[in-house]
């Protein structure tokens, strides 16, 4: 079963990322799998209007 995260941590997540951090260090560090957070990115670009949905 897929864990949950909270907006919040969503958030800080990307922000780490957008900073310049690679993807996979943020994922070591949180232990998550990466992928996680390249399907959060791709979802904060189709919400930005960046990237069709």
């Amino acid at each position: 079963m897929p864990r949950s995260y909270p907006p919040e941590f969503r958030r800080k997540v990307l922000d780490l990322v957008k900073s310049g951090r690679p993807v996979r260090q943020v994922a070591a560090e949180l232990d998550m799998p990466s992928q996680t957070i390249y399907v959060w990115l791709r979802q904060a670009r189709i919400d930005a209007g960046l990237e069709p949905a």
